[in-house]
Formats: structure tokens, C-alpha cells, sequence
């Protein structure tokens, strides 16, 4: 007790500490927030979580898959286009298997299929009597898949030679005989299959005007023109079914070729029935 008169004198109270924000309790002792909720700033943090694209960055690899996807179709559908080999009916120059790339402006301006040309066509309405183009969606996606490559041709289309054009005489006297083109004897030896010959099949055609008369190179193993000889098509093929020449052997890597045209048809005179021999 203090003694009369005597005055109080305040204690010194020690300074408190600084206690970092992330270290203040609360009254029930837990640990407060360092950021308050006032302030907003967890809210507005973006931390981009690990594996995942933010939105724009999606946008952007959708926008270029659709510009390669777009840009294949449009060169598969005007300019080269693959196929699938599916016999050895062009042996030796194709095997079964081989990935060839036909060039689909080859015949346009005003250009034509040319004797010794290989070239892809499509066989509904010569090689495939009455046989129509199917429609639906269903086939759009088949053509759609046909077309990036991812599967083979369908069954209607052909690869083949091309012997003769409209306006040429083709005939063959059978085994033993090569073909003659106007009159002139062909040297087929550069591509025929070893050990064919050029057709025990006798006949004497004239090839209609915008019309062609193609072969397989392997003779004893090609179902082609001569097959067909009976049919209201005559075995002839139209130039609108042409899809393109083939031109290049890009698959597999140890057969990379390419396709020029025979000099075997060099000697046979005449234009046949559209433009000059090239």
C-alpha cells in the first residue's frame, strides 16, 4: 500500500512486438488470414494449373489443326492424291502395297491421258457395270478418311496403262505377238512383268474418241480392257473418270520412284483423238 501523500507512478509498460500478419491468432487461437478477403487478391490470383491449356492457347491449336486439315483436303482433293495399291495387276512397276501419289492437274488445261501414261480412274460405268456413285453421309466420311490417306481406295478404282486414246487402232494376234498401235508394233519390254508377254488375248479395237484403252503391266495377272471386251462399254475407258496420272511411289522407303511416261510408244505416229503425243 502506498503511504498517504505519496503519488502513483505509472508502470513502463515494455513495447509490444511486431507479430507478422501470417503469425496473429485470433481469440479462439487460430492462425488469421495473411490476406484478407476484403482485399480480394487470393480471388484474383490465376495460377495455371500443371497439364492444363489455358483457353486461348486451346483456341490457337484448334484454329491451326483446322487451317492443316483444311489446306490437306484442298491439295487432296485438286492437286496429288494418295492410293493405295491393291494388287499386282501393275507389276512390276507397282507392287501391292505401294502408297503412290497421282497428280490431279496433270490432264487439266486442256491436257489429256497420253500412250504410255499409268493413271488412276475411277471403273463405275466401264470396269463396274451399272454401278453408281453412292451419296450420304456415310460415304462423304469414307471419302473424307480415303482422301487424308488413312485407308485404301475403295474397290471401284483402278490403276492401269494406258495403251491407246480415242482415235487409235489397237490390236494383238495372242500369244507370241506384241501389240500394235496404228499399225506399229509396241516394245513393251522396258515394264512388262518378266516372263508375260504382251496378251494371249486376240482383239482389234478402235478406241472411241475421248475414250482410252489401258492394260496392267503384269499382263498374266490384270484384269483390264481385254476383260471387258463384251460389255456395253467395250472395255474403254472415259477421260472424265481419270482422277490423275500416278507419278510418284512414295511408300514404302525402299521403293521410291518415279513414274514417267513409256518410250515405248515413241515410233506410233498419229495424234489420236485429242492433242499432240507428249
Amino acid at each position: 500500500m502506498l503511504e498517504p501523500g505519496t503519488r502513483r507512478v505509472p508502470e513502463t509498460q515494455a513495447p509490444r512486438e511486431a507479430v507478422p500478419e501470417s503469425e496473429r491468432t485470433s481469440a479462439d487461437g487460430s492462425v488469421e488470414d495473411s490476406v484478407e478477403d476484403s482485399a480480394g487478391a487470393a480471388a484474383d490470383v490465376s495460377v495455371d494449373e500443371p497439364g492444363v491449356v489455358p483457353r486461348s492457347r486451346s483456341r490457337d491449336l484448334l484454329l491451326l489443326v483446322g487451317i492443316c486439315l483444311l489446306s490437306l483436303l484442298l491439295v487432296n482433293a485438286f492437286v496429288a492424291r494418295p492410293f493405295a495399291v491393291p494388287s499386282g495387276s501393275m507389276e512390276n512397276s507397282l507392287r501391292p502395297g505401294d502408297r503412290l501419289i497421282a497428280n490431279q492437274l496433270a490432264y487439266s488445261f486442256g491436257g489429256h491421258p497420253q500412250r504410255g501414261d499409268v493413271v488412276v480412274f475411277d471403273g463405275r460405268g466401264s470396269f463396274l457395270r451399272g454401278s453408281a456413285e453412292p451419296t450420304g453421309f456415310g460415304n462423304a466420311l469414307r471419302s473424307l478418311v480415303r482422301d487424308l490417306g488413312l485407308a485404301p481406295a475403295d474397290d471401284s478404282v483402278y490403276v492401269k496403262r494406258v495403251i491407246g486414246v480415242g482415235g487409235d487402232r489397237v490390236t494383238s494376234t495372242g500369244p507370241g505377238a506384241r501389240i500394235t498401235v496404228n499399225g506399229v508394233p509396241v516394245d513393251e519390254s522396258s515394264y512388262l512383268a518378266p516372263g508375260d508377254e504382251p496378251s494371249k488375248v486376240a482383239f482389234d479395237v478402235v478406241v472411241p474418241a475421248g475414250k482410252l484403252w489401258v492394260m496392267g503391266d503384269h499382263r498374266d495377272a490384270s484384269r483390264d480392257s481385254r476383260d471387258h471386251l463384251g460389255e456395253p462399254g467395250g472395255g474403254f475407258v472415259p477421260e472424265g473418270k481419270v482422277i490423275g496420272r500416278a507419278e510418284w511411289v512414295v511408300y514404302p522407303v525402299g521403293h521410291w520412284t518415279g513414274l514417267d511416261r513409256s518410250a515405248a510408244f515413241a515410233a506410233v505416229g498419229g495424234t489420236g483423238g485429242h492433242g499432240d503425243q507428249r
